[in-house]
């Protein structure tokens, strides 16, 4: 048994995850080789190892000849007989090669072919346990930086942070700890090139995945996500499960879990909406915290048009645009908003519809005046005492008495 050979294989399987039979397929093309270099031609060289004691041998096979004109191909029939007494003319005699004869330049040319096998293993390891990390997010030490960019360790290798993956403001100190959403791998002779963003969408994703359960097991889904990374994100989510509220669950109790991601985000504002199939409702939540009055949307033209309070009008459209423009993104729909005044000027509204709203805020309608102590916030008005909050219905027991009410619409 070749002892040394086997402990030093074990150890380079178990430090580098280089495998014992890639070492030995390396040893045995470095043996081939070295033979080539030594002998001329490795065309007739067999190299046999055993697997399991990592004992090794060269073979040079040779023809029996009467007059030798290629000693590296043949052996005369008197040698041949010193091997083997049965061995004739036209037989291919097997004779052992010790490597210990080869030159320094033969030996030298065999060690660096295997080192330089173990070195395309070790990056090889490396690119596929990194690769297997793309499209998801890993935990980087900040090194240093690199200009505008920042180097980062992700462990057994370094990516760069460019800057055009970077949100504006944020400044990293050396040795802290920060998320990363891995874009892409490369693999190059220099070892793997891994590209990492902290602006990408997929960053909210992910984390959310980490952070919600649900998100993680598929009960909730994040069907679409806006992001203008370092200011605010839109997600929008739906639930598998009729129990689970998709909304509460990402944000948590008391906005544990959505705390924590706006924290790894560095204060980046989220809203978390519900999706729906329908996209007027759709169009409606992506423009929250705004109140809407109509939402007109046309599917295959992917075009909404959207009326608001007078005085929502700035709130739906955000600072610079923003909210606006991330809602066309979440929903896939150019959005054109537009104010009451504004719709009632282009006929879009009646005419005296400001008039009926008031009315209506008044508590009139088309019935008349409707009294009620509550409104429960869909425009049915009720009394406190006469509502059962857990049947949803007026009750009849003990000695309250319902009252009168109307209906109305918000």
């Amino acid at each position: 048994m070749n002892t040394e050979l086997l402990e030093a294989l074990n150890i380079l399987e178990e430090e580098k995850n280089i495998s014992k039979d890639t070492m030995l397929d390396a040893i045995e093309n470095s043996l081939i080789n070295a033979c080539k270099n030594h002998f001329g031609t490795s065309d007739n060289i067999r190299v046999i190892i055993d697997r399991d004691t990592c004992d090794y041998s060269v073979i040079a096979e040779k023809t029996v000849v009467e007059e030798v004109m290629d000693p590296a191909l043949e052996i005369s029939q008197e040698e041949a007989w010193k091997i083997d007494g049965k061995l004739g003319l036209g037989d291919v005699a097997q004779i052992p090669v010790e490597s210990k004869s080869f030159g320094r330049i033969a030996t030298q040319n065999a060690k660096n072919l295997i080192l330089q096998k173990i070195r395309e293993e070790e990056r090889k390891v490396v690119y596929d346990q990194y690769f297997e990390k793309e499209k998801d997010i890993m935990t980087g030490i900040v090194q240093r930086y690199v200009g505008r960019n920042i180097s980062i360790n992700l462990g057994k290798a370094d990516a760069m942070l460019t800057e055009n993956e970077q949100v504006k403001g944020e400044v990293f100190r050396p040795t802290e700890r920060i998320k990363l959403y891995v874009v892409e791998v490369k693999n190059t002779p220099k070892g793997p090139k891994i590209l990492v963003s902290r602006t990408h969408p997929e960053l909210v994703k992910r984390l959310f995945e980490a952070e919600v359960t649900e998100v993680k097991e598929g009960i909730v889904e994040i069907k679409s996500i806006a992001r203008e990374a370092g200011s605010r994100t839109k997600i929008a989510v739906c639930s598998h499960d009729e129990n689970v509220d998709p909304v509460g669950a990402c944000v948590g109790m008391n906005g544990t879990r959505v705390n924590a991601i706006v924290e790894e985000l560095r204060g980046e504002k989220i809203d978390i909406i519900n999706w729906s199939d329908n996209p007027a409702l759709l169009i409606e939540n992506a423009l929250s915290p705004a109140k809407v009055i109509s939402v007109m949307a046309d599917p295959d033209e992917k075009m909404a048009s959207v009326i608001v309070p007078d005085y929502q009008l700035s709130l739906a459209i955000g600072k610079e645009g923003q909210n606006a423009r991330l809602a066309a993104r979440l929903t896939n729909y150019k959005i054109d908003i537009k104010s009451e005044t504004q719709a009632i000027e282009s006929g879009e509204l009646p005419a005296d519809y400001m008039e009926q709203m008031q009315m209506m805020e008044e508590g009139y309608s088309d019935y008349g005046e409707a009294e009620y102590v509550e409104e429960d916030g869909s425009g049915a008005a009720y009394s406190e005492e006469g509502y059962t909050e857990e049947s949803g219905e007026y009750s009849e027991d003990e000695d309250y008495e319902p009252i009168e009410f109307e209906e109305v619409e918000e």
